[in-house]
């Protein structure tokens, strides 16, 4: 494994090398590539599929169609057209004894990146990092495996002929063993960045001894205000709830302020039959198919549902539902639907989330429908990014100083 990680910083060098113009040249050409090898890109994941039950929740992430590659392309020739994050001067000054500083944004050199059933997250990784002058370690789950590597074979095809190092991305077995060799490959890897279920993400956290922002896990509420909007929350809920109910940003919990209870009925009538809800007792008596729950039961509040499966709880104030996400979310998106700007700007305020939407589902949260192209994670952390991690996301910054013949007394 420690080949491969040295192969891998090696070629992270030689990306410094190559001109912004030429990295969106060979985007293009991966981008092309895709639609041209649909054929056998889906026949490996067809592979993945056949080894996972449909009713698993992770075989939407897990499932490429023609036309979310067809989505793909697009996405990696709209971070071909972005501009460059390197190079950019961030601060600028000249000291009394006449030092030059300058504060210049730089890769972070090799970025590792460790992901369950999710091929697309292959496509996004290489083309966010490509961009932006790193090289990537990808450690992708069992259950992608014959995808992920058509899809890293056929980037290594397009870079070999393209006179690029194919170590620019490496693949890493889909073993637990890699990802410990990940975790503690400290002067290979300069960043870990996990994507996944809560499990993942604190097994990561817990034992890497490389450096780590973590993504991914998200309990998301949509809070339904007494000033709500009833046909905008229809729109709203339903969409964050059966959009795509496996990816991060789907609605996990709908709070109820308790004077819109008698709107209940009408506000998940577009989910009815494909939704099953977990209420408490005052939402469940104003549904026919609620399962009851208690009003603290941290299984139904405090999951990532990623199923069509929604929690329901109601609430008599703004406060309470501040005080249940505080609670219970995990700081991925929230949202709120009222037409009380009073109300709404307090709710931005007070909610402790990388997202927080007014009148808007938590389905937006995406890096791509933010116009950063794509992204590698929504980081849930403080500390670094924030938000979704895109092109900005993966760099850093080193000083640069000239002078002439200064010394420090």
């Amino acid at each position: 494994m420690n080949e491969i990680f040295q192969r891998t910083k090696n070629a992270s060098y030689s990306l410094a090398l190559i001109p912004d113009e030429e990295k969106n040249r060979i985007l293009l050409s991966i981008a092309d590539a895709i639609t041209q090898n649909m054929e056998i890109l889906l026949e490996a994941n067809s592979k993945d599929l056949a080894r996972m039950e449909q009713s698993n929740p992770l075989y939407d992430r897990l499932q490429l169609t023609e036309q979310r590659l067809q989505d793909i392309a697009s996405d990696m020739r709209n971070v071909a057209a972005l501009p460059s994050p390197l190079g950019h001067i961030t601060c600028e000054n000249t000291l009394p004894n006449g030092l030059q500083l300058r504060r210049i944004s730089v890769p972070f050199g090799v970025i590792g990146m460790i992901y369950e059933a999710r091929p697309n997250v292959t496509f996004d990784v290489f083309s966010l990092c490509f961009k932006s002058g790193n090289a990537s370690v990808l450690k992708g789950g069992k259950d992608a495996e014959d995808s992920n590597l058509a899809i890293v074979a056929m980037i290594k095809d397009v870079l070999k002929k393209e006179n690029v190092s194919p170590d620019v991305i490496n693949l890493l077995p889909a073993t637990h063993e890699a990802t410990a060799e990940m975790l503690n490959a400290v002067g290979y890897i300069d960043l870990c960045i996990p994507r996944g279920g809560k499990k993942l993400i604190e097994f990561v956290r817990d034992n890497a001894r490389v450096p780590v922002i973590e993504t991914g896990a998200g309990v998301v509420h949509t809070y339904f205000d007494k000033d709500g909007d009833l046909e905008k929350a229809k729109a709203i809920v339903n969409n964050a709830k059966t959009r795509r109910v496996s990816v991060c940003n789907a609605l996990d919990c709908l709070l109820v302020h308790s004077s819109r209870l008698a709107d209940l009925k009408e506000l998940l009538s577009p989910m009815m039959g494909v939704v099953e809800f977990y209420a408490d007792s005052r939402a469940a008596s104003c549904l026919y198919s609620a399962l009851l729950c208690d009003d603290d039961d941290e299984t139904v509040y405090g999951r990532e549902w990623m199923d069509h499966k929604l929690s329901i709880k109601t609430v008599d104030s703004l406060e309470e539902a501040l005080l249940h996400i505080r609670r219970y979310s995990s700081g991925h998106s929230e949202a709120i639907v009222t037409e009380n700007k009073e109300t709404a700007q307090i709710f931005q305020q007070q909610v402790d989330a990388a997202c927080v939407y007014v009148n808007a589902p938590t389905s937006f949260t995406d890096g791509a429908q933010f116009g950063l192209g794509a992204e590698i994670g929504i980081s849930t952390q403080k500390l670094g990014p924030r938000g979704p991690m895109a092109l900005n996301e993966m760099t850093t910054y080193k000083w640069l100083i000239n002078g002439d013949g200064q010394i420090r007394k």
